[in-house]
C-alpha cells in the first residue's frame, strides 16, 4: 500500500523524534518470521520499553538525516526491522535474545552513540548487565568498605571480650575474702 506524501511525512517526523530520543538502533531483517513470532518479539520489545517498527528504507533514511544513526544509511536496505531504545542496552538485548530462539531473525547493523557497530558490536552490547543490575553493583561496592569496617570492628570487640572472659571469670569463681573481724568498740569512760 502506497503513502501520499502527508503520510510519508507523519512517518518521517515520527521516526525523527524516536532517533532524537534514542541512544541505540539495532536493525534485523526479519524474511521469513511469522506472525506469530513477530508479535512475540513485539510484546518483548514493549515490556523493556524498546520500540519496534517496520518502515521503508527509504523512509527511515530520511528521518535519520542529522541524527546519531545516519551512520548506518548505507545498510537500509532489505526487509529490515528498526529497534529503538532510550536504555543504550534495552534494543540490543531485546533484539539479540529473540534471534537466538529464531534463526529466521538476522541481525544486520546497529548504531550506539554515533558509532555503527555490527553483529559482534550488538551482542556485546546485549551483554552488558541492565541498569538495574549496574547500580546493585555500584550499591554493593559503596557499602563493601562500610560493612568490612563494621565487621572488623565487631570481631575487635568480640576479642576484647574473648580475653576479658577468664578475668571475669576468675574474679566470680574466687572465694569471698574473709571479713576482718570487728574490732571491738572501745567503752566510754565516765569521768
Amino acid at each position: 500500500m502506497s503513502l501520499n506524501r502527508s503520510e510519508k511525512q507523519a512517518v518521517i517526523e515520527e521516526v525523527t523524534s524516536l532517533a532524537a530520543s534514542a541512544q541505540t538502533l539495532v536493525m534485523a531483517e526479519y524474511r521469513g518470521i511469522t506472525v506469530a513470532d513477530m508479535t512475540k518479539l513485539r510484546s518483548q520489545a514493549r515490556e523493556k520499553g524498546v520500540t519496534l517498527s517496520v518502515l521503508k528504507n527509504t523512509l527511515a533514511r530520511r528521518a535519520v538525516i542529522g541524527t546519531a544513526f545516519e551512520v548506518l544509511s548505507d545498510q537500509m536496505t532489505g526487509p529490515l526491522i528498526y529497534g529503538f531504545s532510550v536504555d543504550a542496552v534495552s534494543a540490543a538485548k531485546v533484539v539479540s535474545d529473540f534471534a537466538k530462539t529464531n534463526d529466521k531473525l538476522v541481525i544486520r547493523a546497529g548504531a550506539f552513540g554515533g558509532k555503527a557497530l555490527d553483529i559482534n558490536g550488538i551482542k556485546q552490547l546485549a551483554n552488558i548487565p541492565s541498569r538495574e543490575v549496574l547500580l546493585a553493583q555500584v550499591c554493593g561496592l559503596l557499602m563493601s568498605p562500610m560493612s568490612r569496617t563494621a565487621v572488623v570492628l565487631n570481631a575487635l570487640m568480640a576479642k576484647r571480650v574473648a580475653e576479658q572472659a577468664p578475668v571475669a571469670e576468675e574474679v566470680s569463681a574466687a572465694p569471698a575474702a574473709p571479713e576482718a573481724p570487728e574490732a571491738p568498740a572501745a567503752e566510754a569512760t565516765v569521768a
